[in-house]
């Protein structure tokens, strides 16, 4: 099916920097790629590898360093370079779990144990969003668009000063949640008045016609509505759309995703399905009224689903993704000849990441800039498919381990010591085949990320499938020497 091309406005790349942020010299490279696959601006999200300063130098990252400021400069020249504009992403209300884990600020939580949510009723936590805005601000000269963030605020009107706030009659959790954001979204025009203001949309769906209209936000912020499924239901968000344009919200923003939006473990990314959810997406703007003022499309990469949650897709295996994506918005499909056309914007044989042929086209000095990170994404597909691989994904279940080495056999250390060895054996050699490869993906994302997010990626995604095998080694040793007459 052929739709129109994504109307006028803005297609931004999302950088999620809450995981696995790229080493300068590597994001640099990605940035002239996305301006080659057509993108005309980044979302920025730095959360904690921002280079805060004064009491806010608590917020940096610890596992590794954050940016530098000069490098947070490089980010915004090597864009502007290449034609592509810089928005900034500050959570300023929910998602706030890099501010809010550190015990020092932990009295601004909304509730003890919800650490991504602000207190609304604290003044010090207004003073502390402001500030954060203040210094990122600052930092990004001849900004013109800034990101307040705002989306699932979890556990809203459940504290203990919002449970007393809530019971004056008449007052709802939605006043209470606008009231919030209309007062950050105020500060920042009172200090950068030339500023557009971008907020997720997901706090406003649920408010009537009345409640958006005299929320307070008419003329101040550009709703950015978001939704990644490939399912996506256009004549739901047509309507949704329309509401927020009926009552003065027109300037909106859609979000789509090119990763991180499959399961929150998710390792190699699927094509197809991100590039499903822009085609709805642009079934949706087909289908809008002209009063709908689409601003632009900002195409989401999560790296995680919070910032205390596993790893998702690492950049280098969405790369296909996000040129599918790119081109589907272009061209308003992704017939054969558009997937041709991704794939020869990569060099690859492929537009899925898991089939692309290995070395298919010959190498050249120019090959890294073609497909940046494409030694690590073929690296970690091989070991993708060994670790999901039956012999291994099932091992605790074969029939060896299932018929002689059993928990019941194991707590009385009473086995068939021939069967034991070869379960043995088999066992060694697996973990070894993985070993090998581990050890080459470690070499490459480390030229690519920081050490520690080598680590990290190996001990989420790799440690939970060898783990249990490692245990069954361990627990045969203790068997057989059990059973060892000799000793």
């Amino acid at each position: 099916m052929e739709l129109p091309p994504w109307p006028k406005g803005k297609k931004m790349v999302h950088l999620d920097f809450k995981g696995a942020p790229p080493r300068i010299e590597y994001l640099h490279k990605l940035i002239y790629l996305f301006s080659r696959l057509g993108a005309d601006g980044l979302l920025v999200e730095y959360e904690d590898m921002f280079p805060y300063e004064g009491k806010l130098k608590m917020l940096q990252a610890t596992a590794h360093p954050a940016y530098s400021r000069q490098e947070v400069l490089s980010i915004q020249e090597a864009a502007r370079a290449k034609g592509l504009e810089v928005i900034p992403l500050v959570q300023t209300f929910g998602h706030m779990e890099f501010v809010l884990k550190h015990h020092a600020l932990s009295g601004l939580r909304e509730m003890p144990h919800c650490v991504g949510t602000l207190n609304p009723h604290k003044e010090d936590g207004v003073t502390l969003v402001m500030e954060m805005l203040r210094q990122v601000v600052e930092l990004h000269p001849n900004l013109n668009t800034l990101h307040i963030g705002a989306d699932e605020v979890y556990r809203l009107g459940e504290g203990e000063e919002s449970r007393g706030w809530l019971s004056q009659p008449g007052r709802t959790v939605e006043q209470l949640f606008l009231g919030h954001v209309t007062r950050v979204a105020k500060s920042v025009k009172e200090a950068w008045p030339h500023l557009n203001i971008i907020m997720w949309d997901d706090m406003l769906r649920g408010m009537s016609y009345d409640t958006l209209k005299g929320s307070g936000l008419v003329g101040l912020v550009q709703p950015m509505l978001w939704d990644y499924s490939p399912a996506l239901d256009v004549n739901n968000t047509v309507s949704l759309l329309e509401k927020y344009s009926s009552a003065g919200l027109s300037e909106l923003w859609a979000a789509s995703s090119f990763k991180g939006s499959t399961e929150v473990h998710t390792c190699v990314t699927n094509t197809q399905r991100h590039v499903s959810n822009h085609l709805q997406w642009l079934k949706v703007a087909a289908t809008v009224s002209p009063g709908v003022q689409l601003q632009g499309i900002a195409l989401t990469g999560w790296q995680r689903y919070d910032h205390l949650s596993v790893l998702c897709e690492l950049m280098p295996l969405a790369l296909p993704s996000l040129a599918g994506c790119l081109q589907t918005l272009s061209w308003g499909h992704f017939n054969p000849e558009a997937q041709s056309r991704t794939a020869q914007s990569l060099d690859i044989s492929s537009v899925e990441v898991d089939t692309m042929e290995r070395g298919s086209f010959p190498s050249s000095p120019d090959s890294d800039l073609q497909f940046p990170g494409r030694k690590l994404a073929e690296q970690i597909v091989e070991l993708t498919a060994l670790m999901h691989s039956e012999s291994i994904h099932h091992f605790e279940y074969n029939m060896y381990v299932r018929g002689w080495f059993t928990p019941y056999h194991r707590q009385r250390k009473m086995v068939n010591p021939l069967i034991i060895q070869q379960i043995q054996s088999q066992a060694t050699l697996l973990l070894a085949a993985v070993e090998q490869r581990v050890e080459l993906v470690k070499v490459e994302m480390e030229r690519l990320y920081p050490d520690t997010t080598a680590q990290e990626w190996v001990e989420q995604h790799v440690s939970p499938v060898t783990t249990p095998i490692q245990r069954i080694l361990e627990d045969i040793s203790a068997c057989l020497q059990e059973m060892d007459p000799s000793k």
